[in-house]
């Protein structure tokens, strides 16, 4: 897979612990649309909230965009990107609603151009999560793309676009710490 890597496990409980809150955090909301945890800063489409999860010794804080698809009001994506505790690693999850097919996966596109798929990890009461490994590849994508497209299915045949603004990205990338 050209660009995601999927990580299946991850190794430093608290980071876990700390990914998981900002999960729940995200799905505590009515569908899942705004995260919970203070704005520390907003670059155009995308906010930085950080929070205390459970678990967590200290505040954690990530880079949070949410949308809804385009032809279905009541169906949103939530894309939480965190730097982990020694800046050795970026993880992307992304929280797509209950009902998705997950043997298709998550698929991005960036600008039009196929970036891969990634498998679902786990599915909560109100939305299943996909997680990746964000190499420089695709930070770098990330940062220089005009939108980010997110494809869930519902059957292996029908797939639902999520356009996702990336102006900001990088500003707000910058600024986890």
């Amino acid at each position: 897979m050209r660009g995601l890597l999927l990580r299946r496990r991850l190794r430093h409980k608290p980071l876990l612990a700390a990914l998981l809150g900002w999960v729940a955090l995200t799905l505590a909301m009515p569908g899942g649309a705004h995260a919970q945890g203070g704005v520390k800063s907003v670059h155009n489409d995308w906010q930085v909230r950080c929070d205390t999860p459970p678990g967590a010794q200290g505040e954690q804080c990530a880079l949070i965009q949410s949308v809804t698809a385009e032809d279905r009001a009541n169906v949103g994506l939530t894309v939480i990107v965190l730097k982990t505790a020694d800046q050795k690693s970026r993880l992307m999850r992304v929280v797509a609603p209950v009902g998705v097919l997950l043997p298709s996966g998550l698929g991005l596109k960036i600008d039009q151009v196929d970036v891969g798929r990634a498998g679902f990890v786990r599915c909560l009461p109100n939305g299943c999560v996909a997680e990746v490994v964000m190499d420089d590849n695709l930070v770098k994508q990330l940062r220089t793309g005009q939108t980010a497209t997110f494809i869930i299915f519902q059957t292996p045949e029908e797939g639902i676009g999520f356009p996702m603004s990336l102006k900001g990205f990088g500003e707000g990338f910058d600024k986890l710490p």
